[in-house]
């Protein structure tokens, strides 16, 4: 299925894995910043796939004190908590996988631009094929394997 951006429903707050960020950074020793409270804001808008720019760029409607090196500083320290796991698109663009379960590679259509995720069990048996055959480990975060799909190819 293509990626999407679909916004966070308005309905009364469940727990959700942002609310305890603030502690968790505190805890480690940094600073609940007001910039960093911003993109939490932003990322909860989201579910899936979002690049560094949209992220950016929301940030700096909610805050115009945002600058880009504060974004990318933020989302590494998010990465280490695994709220947000980066990747790389088809054409090279670091975007980010938010609240990922599963580390997964992509698929991109070149005729049509559609993107779907590599289903596990799809994934497992390419990198376990990798592995055995030439004893590579794959870090399926940075696949995006292009070709045509089954509309396109026809």
């Amino acid at each position: 299925m293509p990626h999407e951006q679909i916004e966070a429903s308005a309905g009364p707050a469940a727990a959700s894995p942002w609310d305890d960020v603030a502690v968790r950074l505190r805890a480690g020793g940094l600073r609940w910043t007001p910039q960093r409270r911003t993109l939490i804001e932003v990322l909860r808008e989201h579910e899936g796939h979002v690049t560094a720019s949209e992220l950016i760029a929301r940030c700096k409607e909610l805050d115009g004190t945002t600058t880009p090196s504060t974004v990318y500083r933020a989302l590494d320290l998010l990465e280490e908590l695994g709220l947000v796991k980066h990747g790389h698109g088809h054409d090279g663009r670091e975007e980010y996988h938010i609240l990922p379960q599963q580390v997964h590679g992509h698929l991109y259509c070149v005729g049509c631009g559609s993107t779907w995720e590599i289903r596990p069990e799809t994934a497992a048996v390419i990198v376990d094929a990798l592995a055995s055959q030439l004893g590579f480990a794959v870090d399926l975060s940075h696949v995006t394997i292009s070709g045509l799909c089954a509309g396109c190819h026809d």
